[in-house]
């Protein structure tokens, strides 16, 4: 069996199809399947059994020899989470008992991080372990998961395998009911089917044009396929950055939304709320060379391609993967 944690929501639904094409079908999803704007990600796939993450550990204890692999996505991913109970809950704690039993059973895990533990890039983007410790967040979300990343690899015993996946801007389908924690593409669709425009926010900072901020944007496609890339080769743990290795302008994503709607590109642009504007980030962009170092040598899908898959095969039929 392999389990799938956040089983339900945006990038583990899209992982859980990539394993049933694969005929991996005696999945346990793990979640809080109370949440039921998120159930129809999982519907019509092969699933072994649900389990609601409250119990899960329960569970494990009972069928740990059964298990053969554990994907640890599930978490609290609102970036604008203040409340760090809530985040040390579910995004800490909760990832430290996950490790502390994959130790224990002798379980390979790969577990989400993401680039928000990279804040403002003073110190780079790159996914180097020893530079954890300089990484400054700039919200609860990005220190709940950078303070996991620094403690997992504080660890005397690990298990025999692990990865932390250090996401950047994932998009693609499945993210339906994450609102405005959505990608923007999905904000740029909704716009543009109701209205014919498409607002950005303006640039605040004289070294970047209106439109011209930048963002390592990934197809959820890809993400999926590293997962399974890693399922499979089991080698080489740590934590890895998982982007594209190439920043890309949110002129660019405006502009190829239009282009897969077949529309003409109606651009605006307002101002960046003072609320987040001093901590508005500029420019992302994933160094990976550390997961090519260990062979993973698929290429990612350009921004092009991966907005006209994902708007005409997804969201204008409203289909999901």
């Amino acid at each position: 069996m392999i389990v799938v944690t956040g089983a339900a929501g945006f990038i583990a639904s899209c992982l859980v199809t990539r394993l049933n094409a694969a005929n991996f079908n005696d999945i346990v999803v793990v979640d809080n399947f109370a949440v039921e704007h998120k159930l129809p990600n999982l519907s019509g796939k092969r699933l072994k059994q649900y389990v609601d993450r409250n119990e899960f550990f329960d569970w494990l204890d009972e069928n740990y020899e059964q298990v053969e692999f554990i994907f640890h996505l599930g978490a609290r991913t609102d970036t604008t989470e203040q409340s760090r109970s809530v985040l040390d809950l579910l995004n800490l704690d909760y990832s430290k008992q996950m490790w502390q039993a994959c130790c224990r059973y002798q379980l390979p895990l790969v577990y989400a991080s993401s680039a928000a533990t990279y804040g403002l890039g003073t110190v780079g983007y790159d996914d180097d372990e020893a530079l954890l410790h300089l990484l400054q967040p700039l919200n609860a979300y990005g220190d709940s998961k950078n303070d996991f990343d620094k403690w997992a690899v504080a660890q005397p015993e690990k298990p025999f395998f692990w990865a932390g996946l250090k996401f950047f801007n994932v998009y693609g389908p499945n993210e339906y009911h994450k609102g405005r924690m959505a990608s923007v593409i999905l904000h740029a669709y909704q716009q543009i089917q109701q209205t014919g425009s498409m607002t950005l926010f303006r640039s605040h900072n004289p070294d970047y044009a209106d439109g011209e901020q930048k963002r390592d944007f990934v197809y959820v496609k890809d993400v999926v396929e590293v997962c399974y890339f890693l399922m499979q080769t089991r080698q080489h743990s740590g934590i890895y950055n998982l982007g594209t290795g190439e920043a890309r302008t949110f002129l660019d994503l405006a502009l190829n939304t239009f282009a897969a709607l077949g529309r003409t590109a109606d651009i605006q642009f307002q101002d960046t709320p003072e609320v987040i504007r001093d901590k508005y980030q500029y420019f992302t962009q994933a160094n990976m060379e550390k997961l090519r170092s260990i062979g993973y040598d698929r290429p990612f899908t350009r921004l092009e391609d991966g907005i006209a898959d994902y708007v005409q095969n997804y969201l204008v039929p409203n289909q999901y993967m």
